[in-house]
Order: C-alpha cells, then sequence, then structure tokens
C-alpha cells in the first residue's frame, strides 16, 4: 500500500485520462449504445478470462487503499464503490469487475425465465446532462443460465464480492411474483455473497406496486426463506417520503441485510437536454446527475429511519469525490455506481477510490467505517 493516499501511477493516469477518454467517448457516442455497450461488455469479458490482461488491468487500475475496506453484511469489501446492476446482465464479466477498480458488482437484473426485453431503441443518451434514460425491461438469460456463469471459476489477482440482482418475469402474473422471485434466489443465492430484490425498475408493468409493504413483505420473506446470503431491497427515488419510510421498517423487521437506495427514476424535472428530445424519446427510467438530490434525500431519509440496523447502498448521480464523501457521511456504507461509470470511464472509478481514501485520511479517519454516517452524529 503507497504511504500517499494518491500513488503517481494514479495521478499518470488520470492526467492521460482526461486527455484521452473525451475523444474516445466521443467515437462511441457515434455508435448506437446498445451496440457499444455490448462490444465493451465482450472486452471486458475476454479481459476477465485472460491471465495476463487480467493481471495487468488489476495492477493499473485496481485500488490498493487497505483504508477503504469494510465489511457490510457479513461480506468483506476492498473498497466501497460498486457496479450497479444493468450492465453486467447475463453475469459474463463477473472477473473483470474487481480488476478494474470496482470493489463488488452487482449482476442482472436476472428474472425467473429468460426474456429478450423490451423493443429496440431502449437506450437513450442524454449528454448535456451526462445522463441515461433506458427501458430495457429485464432482458436477461434467466436465473438458470446466470446460475451457471456464476458457478465458474473466478480467478485473482482481485476477486469480489458478486451480488445478484432479481426481479420479476414480465410475463409472470404479479400474483405469481413470490414463486418467481424465490425460484430466482434458490438458484442464484447459494452462488452469490448477497441477493438485491429488485422491484423498482420501472420497465416492467406493474413491478412498481410489489414495492408496497402488503405485497412487498411475502416476496421478501420467501427469498429470505431460501437465500442463505445476506438479502437486500432495491427502492425507486419516486417513492413518497412515507412509502419509504414503511420500506425501512419492513427491513428492520424482516432482518434485511440492507437497501438499496435508488433505481431509476420517472421524473423528467430539470433536464438540460430539450423537452422536445426528452418527449421523442418517451417512457424509460433516468439515471445520472438529475437523480442525485432524490436520492441524497432518500438515502438521509433512510439513515435517520434505521440508522445502522440496516445497511443503506447508495446509488444515484454519483459523479465527483465529494458525491461520493457527502454519501458515505449521509450514511451510506457501500456506494453503486453506472452511468457515470460510462462518462467516466474506468479511470474515473480509479479517482473516485483515491478521493475516498485522501478524505478518509484528511479526516483523521483509521478506516471507511468510522466516517459512515458521521454528519449524522
Amino acid at each position: 500500500m503507497s504511504d500517499s493516499p494518491v500513488p503517481l501511477r494514479s495521478k499518470v493516469l488520470s492526467l492521460v485520462n482526461r486527455v484521452l477518454y473525451p475523444p474516445l467517448l466521443a467515437v462511441m457516442f457515434r455508435v448506437p449504445p446498445e451496440r457499444i455497450h455490448h462490444l465493451i461488455s465482450r472486452l471486458l469479458r475476454w479481459a476477465g478470462r485472460t491471465p495476463v490482461v487480467r493481471s495487468l488491468v488489476s495492477a493499473s487500475l485496481a485500488p490498493r487503499h487497505e483504508v477503504l475496506a469494510s465489511t457490510a453484511f457479513g461480506v468483506d469489501f476492498p473498497s466501497p464503490i460498486g457496479l450497479a446492476a444493468g450492465f453486467d446482465k447475463s453475469a459474463e464479466a463477473v472477473n473483470a469487475w474487481g480488476q478494474i477498480g470496482f470493489g463488488y458488482a452487482e449482476i442482472g437484473t436476472i428474472t425467473g425465465r429468460p426474456q429478450p426485453g423490451n423493443e429496440q431503441p431502449r437506450l437513450f443518451r442524454l449528454p448535456a446532462d451526462k445522463a441515461l434514460i433506458n427501458r430495457m425491461g429485464f432482458n436477461n438469460p434467466g436465473a438458470e443460465a446466470a446460475a451457471l456463469k456464476l458457478a465458474e471459476p473466478r480467478p485473482g489477482p482481485r476477486r469480489v464480492p458478486i451480488g445478484a440482482n432479481i426481479g420479476k418475469t414480465k410475463v409472470v402474473p404479479v400474483e405469481d411474483a413470490i414463486d418467481d422471485y424465490r425460484f430466482s434466489a434458490r438458484l442464484l443465492g447459494p452462488l452469490a455473497d448477497f441477493v438485491v430484490v429488485n422491484v423498482s425498475s420501472p420497465n416492467t408493468p406493474g413491478l412498481r406496486d410489489l414495492q408496497a409493504v402488503a405485497s412487498l413483505r411475502p416476496i421478501l420473506a420467501a427469498v429470505l426463506e431460501v437465500a442463505a446470503v445476506p438479502v437486500l431491497v432495491k427502492i425507486a427515488p419516486d417513492l413518497s417520503d412515507e412509502d419509504v419510510d414503511a420500506v425501512a421498517d419492513l427491513a428492520v423487521e424482516l432482518g434485511l441485510a440492507g437497501i438499496v437506495a435508488t433505481n431509476t427514476t420517472i421524473s423528467r424535472a430539470g433536464l438540460d437536454t430539450p423537452a422536445s428530445a426528452v418527449e421523442a424519446i418517451g417512457a424509460g427510467g433516468l439515471s445520472g446527475p438529475p437523480v442525485k438530490q432524490r436520492s441524497l434525500e432518500v438515502l438521509r431519509r433512510l439513515h435517520a429511519r434505521v440508522g445502522d440496523q440496516v445497511t443503506l447502498v447508495s446509488v444515484g448521480g454519483i459523479e465527483t469525490v465529494d458525491d461520493a464523501w457527502e454519501r458515505i457521511l449521509a450514511g451510506a456504507s457501500l456506494l453503486q455506481v453506472y452511468t457515470g461509470f460510462i462518462y467516466g470511464g474506468p479511470v474515473w472509478l480509479q479517482e473516485l477510490n483515491d478521493g475516498i481514501a485522501a478524505r478518509l485520511q484528511a479526516a483523521g479517519y483509521a478506516g471507511l467505517q468510522d466516517a459512515i454516517g458521521a454528519a449524522a452524529r
């Protein structure tokens, strides 16, 4: 471990990144979003499976700050920045995420049955807002295929926790949702480090109705019954404050390991992208900086409600070290990114890790866990 929170190699990579990544991003943005996503996913899968490449990438990008390590719900995390669900929908690149600097990753969303998702185009960029809109519709190979991928060996040099994010199969009636979630949890639970129950995507009809406590309780109870690993629930930023409180209380009642807050939003407020362009895109979940404020509000409300009884995972609009540090001080034990990774690249991820380590050192904290929720103390 380097004595400095920002090693020389990180400073050099950051400088190179500022010069090279913007034009590279401009080129990638000339390719349809879903096509470039598949290309990058294949590249990451190859990197994670090729020993020499895997080692070189890990040596360049994986953080080595011991101060970032923490334990949440019994799982050891080398750093708090994780990949949010939605990128690795088929668990193809599970061995790449730790090598490029993530402290953990969620695969999925995985449904009980395979499904193609919604019609294309279904992924859209809003460069003026550094945001994305998606209406993917849980396109994935299904729980059985994902389980086979999770069962494959994950050699080092950096093996990080992998969570399985599970959702409802679109063709399964709402009244059969409990069995659908149970099926996925039974298959994926033994192979993952934790399971996240997703009831908050706006792209599956009727799914968000399952966030109501009366509907959510039996689903979570069923998953807890069959999953031998920690179980978390992921909620939407569009919930009312009262509903956020209700989910928090339910999490404590059932003994959930954590709450992931928040998913994408159906709101279109405050965008710099012209309204006509946004309207032309149509329905879908908005991610990135536009959801930042509400995500932070929900985090603070959850922390005030449950304290350290439930682990809080904050996701939504994290762009800078300031954003990440604010979430930790507000009570987040873990963070997740997706859209910021698209716009910033893997070196941006390294900058977040280096920046958090520097903040911890400057504030005199012995480790990450000492800083969690410090703003509320």
